[in-house]
């Protein structure tokens, strides 16, 4: 009996240890996209104001920069895209795949962070 209770147990084991590590990568992937996209957003707002140009490039190698030091293997091509949906706000959104453990499921992740431009204004007194 104990051994058709092993044979019949521990496949639901390994299930739920390998499902416990996918969820595990899921959400770790999630915090370092978020992460990404926070930090290239602080460089749009900083650089949008005073180089109109030229904030997408440094807030895309900013986000970059962040994916390659905290998961570069954890973000399987991630898509690192600046966008400008109003006048006075800046933001960063990245898109990628998560690495799986089940064959056949497709786990992405999508992060945006967006925060008005920083304007400097002297007082006039």
């Amino acid at each position: 009996m104990s051994a058709i209770e092993f044979v019949v147990l521990t496949p639901v084991l390994f299930f739920m240890i390998f499902a416990t590590v996918q969820f595990a990568l899921y959400f770790f992937a999630d915090h370092v996209a978020q992460a990404a996209a926070q930090a290239g957003a602080r460089d749009a707002r900083a650089e949008a104001d005073d180089n109109p140009g030229g904030w997408r490039g440094k807030a895309t190698t900013k986000a970059n920069s962040y994916i390659k030091q905290l998961g570069p293997q954890l973000l399987i091509e991630p898509h690192v895209n600046p966008v400008r949906p109003e006048a006075n706000t800046v933001g960063v959104e990245i898109t990628a795949r998560v690495p799986n453990i089940f064959p056949g499921l497709n786990f992405t992740v999508h992060a945006r962070s967006q925060g008005p431009v920083e304007r400097f204004v002297p007082e006039r007194g």
